[in-house]
């Protein structure tokens, strides 16, 4: 599902080089859901981004689902991005001036030929799923943070992508609604079939993945 050979990533300025990938090579399969873990300063998120097409790499090449994107231009990027991927944050990324539905409904903005009647339909299939079928008129701000990353999770899954990545998405929660947020990710990728990866630094959480991958320095060291 996503392959990367050879990747690097390195950041120049006048006087400092910083690599922040090595020549990484790496395979997600269909399917899988994978745990990225690491030190702070390693490179996970980096290479999230990189595989979201969120950042482009300084060496090497990105197939997803079989399609090569390095190439592509930022146009065709964008929507490419915009019907295979869907991304979960730590910090939630919600519009607090939006309600829980509008901000669901967001992804599909960009997609021609769907009306508001459909956009509404599927976010409203898209929040039964997160089990916030009951608050689509509220806002951010009247959330819990569990509930606030269920409606992230939400606006990542309207449009069926093939693959979720999440950023730490258990990062600003404690113990019991992190439970929560894992076990419906668990449920998406059993029951739906999405590939997920996930950055964490939460052993617990990566243990209940199907494999870990473990960085250090930029590299890949299991």
């Amino acid at each position: 599902m996503i392959q990367l050979s050879n990747i690097e990533k390195v950041y120049r300025t006048k006087t400092i080089e910083t690599t922040a990938l090595n020549h990484i090579n790496l395979n997600i399969n269909k399917g899988e859901f994978v745990a990225i873990m690491g030190p702070s300063g390693c490179g996970k998120s980096t290479l999230l981004n990189i595989m979201g097409l969120l950042d482009t790499p300084t060496a090497g090449s990105i197939a997803i689902a079989n399609q090569p994107v390095t190439s592509l231009s930022r146009k065709r990027l964008a929507t490419f991005r915009n019907l295979k991927l869907g991304f979960i944050f730590q910090s939630y990324h919600l519009i607090n001036d939006l309600s829980v539905i509008d901000n669901v409904e967001l992804p599909l903005l960009y997609r021609k030929g769907i009306s508001g009647t459909e956009r509404r339909k599927r976010a409203l299939v898209a929040l039964e799923k997160v089990g916030l079928s009951a608050r689509t008129k509220h806002y951010p701000n009247q959330l819990s943070g569990g509930q606030r990353q269920r409606v992230a999770i939400a606006r990542a899954i309207i449009g069926d992508p093939e693959i979720l990545l999440a950023d730490e998405p258990t990062g600003n929660l404690d113990s019991a609604m992190g439970e929560e947020v894992m076990n419906l990710m668990l449920h998406l990728n059993k029951i739906d079939g999405t590939t997920i990866v996930m950055v964490t630094h939460d052993e617990q959480m990566a243990k209940k993945t199907q494999r870990i991958i473990h960085f250090f320095d930029g590299q890949q060291v299991s």
